[in-house]
């Protein structure tokens, strides 16, 4: 599913990426590991397109994003990525139905479809009944699935997770954590985790530990 060979990051004087390898299959949950400022959201950033390197090479299914200009980058991310960061970052003003729909309607789906694909996810999810709920309504645990429903509305082809778990109490991390499975099991979904949450790092199929800007 994932490609990456020698990748290498450096902003100003510091070299946070030193020649990372990574090869990751698809429905292959991946946890990366380690202290703070060891490279692991530079990394998460690079694999999933928001940001580039320096130098090597990134390949996602068949594509090899260094060939994409911003235009197609932006496309290619919007329909073969989806991103949960560790805050939601729902808009206020919308409703969970449609915040989940938005990456659809930005990739020119129908509303109809957009709409079906989203209730069905909501309905995957547990939140049947909270679609018409704004984020105000809805609580830590039932805001971050639906960001998780709006990572999932394009099919991409992996989930980008950084810190998910990390703005959540105890309880609503662990039933996360147990979703990203259960997603895996029902979706064949693969999931590209950073977290400080050893608990999760340790339920995944690999823990990768960075340290110092290489995969130890």
């Amino acid at each position: 599913m994932i490609i990456a060979k020698g990748i290498h990051k450096t902003y100003g004087k510091l070299e946070v990426l030193k020649g990372v390898d990574l090869l990751i299959s698809k429905a292959e949950i991946v946890s990366i590991v380690g202290a703070s400022g060891a490279g692991k959201s530079t990394l998460l950033h690079i694999l999933g397109t928001l940001d580039r390197p320096d130098s090597g090479t990134v390949t996602i299914g068949e594509t090899l994003l260094s060939s994409l200009n911003e235009k197609k980058m932006a496309h290619f991310r919007n329909t073969h990525i989806g991103f949960v960061f560790q805050f939601h970052h729902l808009l206020p003003e919308f409703t969970a139905l449609e915040n989940i729909c938005i990456p659809g309607f930005i990739a020119g789906k129908s509303k109809v479809e957009t709409e079906h694909k989203a209730n069905e996810l909501l309905d995957i999810l547990g939140l049947s009944q909270r679609g018409s709920h704004k984020p105000s309504e809805l609580s830590g645990g039932e805001q971050q699935r639906v960001a998780v429903a709006r990572a999932l509305i394009n099919n991409p082809a992996v989930i980008m997770a950084d810190e998910p778990s990390g703005n959540l109490d105890s309880n609503s991390a662990r039933d996360l954590h147990q979703l990203f499975f259960d997603l895996r099991e029902r979706l064949q979904q693969t999931f590209v985790i950073v977290t400080h949450n050893e608990s999760l790092a340790n339920m995944a199929d690999r823990k990768l530990v960075m340290k110092d800007g290489m995969i130890v």
